[in-house]
């Protein structure tokens, strides 16, 4: 007789192989080692969490709209901050907006809603990780498109559209994790012009926004889709990397009909968003003069720490490797010699107590062998010498080198 423990194995082995564990998450667990340097999870800084600012708020609310902020809620989100996100975002309203618990559930709720298996799905090469384990559930056929130095290749790009009829377009344009490019304007609206002849609905992760180190924000696809009639983008933002990730704020701006499927979605998944969170989050944002003052204090740290990476890298990396030096985010993206493996560099490196993300698992089509991530938001001047000292050794091993002393 078969027994239940038997029937779930075998009614969920494939998908069980489907589902894997977080490449990001098994690189976090060797930061619990002594005396180990890591540059593999993209954590925010944690030292610019503005921590006391959130406890003076967060005790204001409990105490002046306390059983509001513990009480069940709509699953829509909190109106204030609902309509504070509408007037960012051009010909919006709060009923275009839906409030998710972190980037990732949004990316859930979405794939949930558009993707059936088979359906074709576009991706960047390299495209994020957690948007792949987010959507890899409901078995797409993922269309990986090549990148240059701007994103998107065009004529790739109208190439995949022509032969397929993909479920949507999913690309990350300002400092795209993992590879830190910034897409230039030109690149953008040729884009949404291809998608909207296409039809093609495209699907803008900008979690990265705010974190420019120089100039001024480029508009969102979101806006210049708007500019040509709008309804064929669906909008992904976050107060993670601003505020604090902990707060698992984010959240979603679409065509109403997509949002209406989001709400189902996400009221079968977790009812609604933790209220008190998203009140602590509007009461913050609203603030202007001081949340203007938060995202430049986070620019012009992680600009510093990249400056310490890049001198680094210049430093102990042989002449070989090649990077994208990044305008904003928290990323490097490193191009290693076909000599060189990054799975295998990760063990050697390992070895020397440092870390990485390697860049295989953010290639949909399984390629990118000797590329990989290197996140400098979390670390100190010293961690950044040190640990690109060891990676720079464990490279010039693999090249059967005398490594930079």
């Amino acid at each position: 007789m078969e027994t239940l423990e038997t029937y779930y194995q075998q009614r969920f082995a494939a998908r069980t192989r489907r589902i894997q564990a977080s490449t990001i998450r098994e690189m976090l667990k060797l930061t619990t080692q002594p005396g180990f340097i890591s540059f593999a999870g993209g954590l925010p800084a944690a030292d610019l969490f503005p921590i006391e600012r959130m406890a003076q708020v967060t005790q204001r609310i409990l105490l002046e709209h306390g059983a509001q902020a513990l009480q069940y809620s709509t699953t829509e989100g909190y109106l204030p901050l609902r309509e504070w996100i509408a007037q960012r975002m051009p010909g919006a309203s709060p009923e275009n907006v839906q409030v998710v618990s972190g980037s990732q559930q949004g990316l859930d709720l979405i794939g949930k809603v558009l993707i059936d298996p088979g359906s074709p799905v576009l991706v960047e090469a390299p495209t994020y990780l957690g948007a792949l384990s987010a959507f890899n559930p409901y078995e797409p056929q993922y269309i990986a498109v090549d990148m240059d130095d701007q994103g998107l290749c065009l004529d790739a790009l109208e190439a995949a559209l022509k032969q397929q009829a993909p479920r949507f377009l999913y690309v990350m344009p300002t400092f795209q994790n993992p590879s830190g490019r910034l897409m230039g304007l030109q690149r953008r609206q040729a884009i949404v012009e291809l998608a909207r002849k296409y039809q093609t609905p495209i699907l803008e992760d900008d979690a990265y926004a705010e974190l420019y180190f120089n100039g001024q924000p480029l508009p969102t696809l979101y806006a210049l889709d708007h500019a040509l009639g709008g309804g064929n983008v669906i909008y992904l933002s976050t107060t993670s990397k601003t505020l604090a990730p902990g707060l698992r704020v984010a959240w979603v701006v679409g065509p109403k009909p997509v949002i209406q499927k989001i709400v189902y979605a996400k009221q079968g998944a977790d009812l609604h968003s933790p209220t008190l969170n998203q009140m602590l989050v509007y009461e913050l944002v609203r603030e202007g003069e001081w949340y203007r003052a938060q995202i430049d204090k986070i620019r012009q740290t992680y600009q510093t720490r990249s400056r310490w990476m890049l001198a680094a890298l210049q430093k102990y990396m042989p002449p070989e490797v090649r990077w994208i030096v990044p305008e904003g985010g928290m990323f490097f993206w490193l191009s290693l010699p076909e000599a060189v493996d990054s799975l295998e560099l990760l063990q050697r490196a390992v070895a020397e107590k440092t870390a990485f993300v390697p860049g295989q698992p953010f290639y949909a089509d399984g390629s990118g062998k000797h590329t990989l991530r290197l996140s400098f938001s979390s670390a100190t001047q010293a961690q950044i010498e040190e640990g690109i000292r060891r990676l720079g050794r464990a490279v010039h091993q693999m090249l059967g080198r005398e490594p930079v002393a």
